[in-house]
């Protein structure tokens, strides 16, 4: 590991050492007044030329440049969820081993997070002034309400401030993301489903479970799920920046699949039939999907319950929408004789084109940075901060540069969180790149 690696895996390990769960209805913050403290004293240089403000559950900087184009925005949350289950590593050891950094938060999102700061603060610590305002944020309330980056959107709304590019955590870099595909590319969200949450209930007289009639509150809800996952109530569509994908994606394949992804308008019918099987991932970007969580029946083992539930959590495609695909699940519903309570509709964000300065901003990092990687737009099936942004941007894109394994992916929320060390040094890079816009390092 050479010295600048070495400085860099410290300094991030340092980071994860302070756990910073959050949770709904979180009302003791030192943790995360610690956190930001720490921050400042690591990064001096950068804090100390930017304009700092805290909000609720969040804090925001501005780096004042020389010009009066539009500014950017660079984001990445410093909250990380529980990590249950028996680590490799103890979660918030920050263990340098194995040629990784070990812990929550390494990939989501306090590594994307470390990265911009350090990028920032050695273009700070050289006298650099950037051509344009910079501004960084970061939030404490990501995993659960979303409230701190929601209420400085709003703020930067009022202030009437609109930004060239704002760039939040997102996709990473990904070997084969379908199936069938040679080689290595960046994921680039251009847009992200958006989220609501149901509660499906079903009702009956109840009774002793020696005597059981037909149709039974459990019985009616276990047809109805089945049938959730079986239907075509949600409509297929491949949005633009999913046939961008494919398109980009299609050089990099053999046979029939290379001409099939190379023409995706028209090979329409068959990639909406073939990808969901061939990749969850990629047809759920066609799609709107709900997924059941919770459930809850009786509270004895020989009774029928009067009242079972279970709740569906949705993410609903931009072309089908919230209101038309929470119509379609309440509609299927009604035939089990299900009741459905809407518990949050959630809320659509914009798309970005794969043709915007933003994207164009991040592929040229991705270009210069790491050569023999391929840019792709696609949809994120999950929710960032970035969602509350899209109102003061047109530009908002969602990807962190580091490359990562399928074991590094599934350890996101899960076990075993961590990121290799040689990604560290040129995430940096990266991001000193789109900060100076593609200056950095050269002559």
């Amino acid at each position: 590991m050479d010295k600048r690696t070495e400085q860099y895996a410290q300094e991030l390990s340092k980071l994860i050492r302070i756990e910073t769960i959050s949770e709904n209805e979180q009302l003791d913050r030192k943790k995360f007044d610690y956190f930001r403290e720490v921050l400042k004293e690591t990064y001096p240089n950068i804090f100390g030329v930017c304009e700092y403000e805290e909000f609720p559950g969040g804090f925001l900087m501005r780096w004042k440049g020389s010009g009066s184009e539009k500014p950017i925005l660079l984001m990445n949350h410093h909250d990380v969820v529980t990590a249950s289950g028996k680590w490799q590593y103890a979660p918030f050891s920050g263990t340098i081993a194995e040629g990784k950094v070990w812990g929550r938060g390494t990939l989501d999102t306090k590594g994307g997070l470390w990265a911009m700061l350090r990028a920032a603060d050695e273009l700070a610590a050289e006298g650099y002034v950037p051509a344009r305002d910079i501004y960084f944020e970061s939030a404490s309330t990501e995993e659960t309400t979303g409230e701190g980056a929601e209420i400085i959107a709003k703020t930067l709304a009022e202030r009437k401030i609109h930004f060239d590019t704002v760039l939040d955590e997102g996709g990473m870099m990904l070997y084969d993301p379908i199936g069938g595909a040679d080689g290595t590319f960046a994921m680039i969200g251009m847009a992200e489903k958006g989220c609501a949450d149901i509660k499906f209930v079903a009702r009956s007289n109840g009774g002793h479970a020696s005597t059981p009639g037909k149709n039974t509150p459990l019985v009616r809800l276990g047809k109805f799920m089945a049938a959730a996952e079986k239907s075509n109530i949600f409509q297929v569509k491949i949005p633009e920046t999913i046939g961008e994908m494919f398109r980009r994606i299609s050089p990099t394949m053999s046979g029939p699949l290379k001409l099939v992804f190379g023409h995706p308008k028209l090979f329409a019918p068959l990639i909406k039939a073939v990808v969901p099987k061939v990749s969850a991932t990629a047809g759920a970007m066609m799609r709107t999907t709900i997924a059941f969580t919770m459930a809850s029946g009786s509270d004895g083992l020989n009774v029928l319950p009067q009242e079972a539930w279970v709740t569906g959590n949705m993410r609903f495609s931009h072309h089908q929408g919230g209101e038309a695909s929470i119509a379609a699940i309440c509609k299927l519903a009604a035939k089990y004789d299900i009741k459905t309570e809407i518990i949050d509709p959630g809320f659509s964000s914009g798309v970005t084109s794969y043709t915007s300065n933003a994207f164009k901003r991040v592929e040229n990092a991705v270009n210069d940075i790491f050569p023999d990687v391929i840019a792709l737009p696609y949809i994120m099936t999950g929710a960032s901060d970035s969602r509350f942004f899209t109102e003061i941007s047109n530009g908002v894109v969602r990807f962190v540069p580091f490359l990562i394994d399928d074991s590094q992916l599934a350890s996101i929320h899960g076990i075993d969180e961590n990121v290799d060390v040689s990604c560290l040094a040129p995430a940096v890079d990266f991001y000193k790149h789109i900060i100076t816009e593609g200056s950095y390092g050269k002559q």
